[in-house]
């Protein structure tokens, strides 16, 4: 994968499919540099045995193939950067994880378009999970989230319609550059 937000639409079709009803997504930049991902659900979580396990890419949960390259593909980057995955995650209470990359490094993945990445993330699960999204960086923060779009537009107006999901990503767009945008591109 070639962005960080390439990453993100994967661990975030793990956390649909682990039946989440909320995926709360962060992106820290520290002062150092450091950005960090994270991504967490209240999904159906995962066992401590394949907790063990998932780093390998000979591990899936996925019926349809038996190979699964998300995870490993994120951590190999992540350390390419300089950085590192963990995980954490309980059966029936959710999973999180976390990608630490070191933006100074020549082998850091941008970041990518993340806004059309929530845009999309959305489009691809617009009634369950919800979802919320924070970044911080010393520029300073913005969040968004679903929960409080739905609670604007009520129940008549559906995320997916074309209007909301383009001012989704424009909205996103312009709160995030400010703060993340040297690592963007």
């Amino acid at each position: 994968m070639k962005e960080i937000a390439l990453h993100l639409l994967d661990i975030v079709q793990n956390s649909v499919t682990a039946g989440a009803s909320h995926v709360d997504i962060r992106f820290d930049l520290d002062p150092d540099g450091v950005l960090t991902m994270a991504v967490k659900d209240d999904g159906k979580g995962m066992s401590p045995e394949l907790l063990e396990r998932v780093r390998s890419p000979f591990v899936t949960t996925r019926t349809t193939r038996k190979v699964g390259l998300g995870i490993p593909l994120l951590q190999q980057n992540a350390m390419l950067s300089g950085g590192g995955v963990t995980l954490e995650s309980e059966v029936g209470k959710g999973t999180l994880i976390q990608a630490r990359f070191n933006t100074a490094s020549i082998d850091c993945l941008p970041v990518g378009d993340l806004a059309q990445t929530m845009a999309t993330i959305i489009l691809g699960s617009p009634e369950k999970p919800e979802f919320s999204l924070t970044c911080t960086s010393p520029a300073g923060e913005t969040t968004f989230s679903t929960e409080e779009v739905r609670a604007v537009l009520g129940p008549e107006v559906p995320l997916t319609e074309p209007s909301v999901i383009q001012w989704i990503g424009e909205s996103l767009k312009e709160e995030i550059e400010p703060i993340l945008g040297g690592i963007m591109r």
